[in-house]
């Protein structure tokens, strides 16, 4: 979380590309490891990135939907960085991107169990 938090916050000069995607490969990485601690080594081993898959997913899909008070939160430097501001497919992509590139340490850190 806080490789996010300075990858977001920090001022690095990087291009927009890289900021806004850097960002959803770290969160991507983040949901897997969390996801693979909480569910342990005792689950076979797809289930956790399918799940981290699936959060990621739901997680994008949630700012499609839109509320008064949720879309007024979604203003706020908190609610950006929670729930995102606006919709974006190619963010799921960043995500996913970033599970498969964090599930080797995953895996490494599962076999040490």
């Amino acid at each position: 979380m806080i490789c996010g938090l300075v990858w977001r916050l920090v001022p690095m000069g990087l291009p927009g590309f890289f900021l806004n995607y850097g960002g959803g490969v770290l969160w991507g990485a983040m949901v897997v490891l969390i996801v693979g601690a909480i569910l342990g080594k005792s689950e076979r081993w797809w289930v956790t990135p399918l799940a981290a898959a699936a959060i990621a997913l739901a997680a994008e899909l949630f700012r499609l939907y839109h509320a008064p008070a949720l879309d007024t939160f979604r203003t706020t430097l908190a609610g950006a960085l929670l729930l995102g501001r606006i919709f974006n497919p190619w963010n799921i992509v960043a995500y996913w991107l970033g599970i498969a590139l964090a599930l080797p340490l995953h895996f490494w850190i599962r076999k040490g169990q």
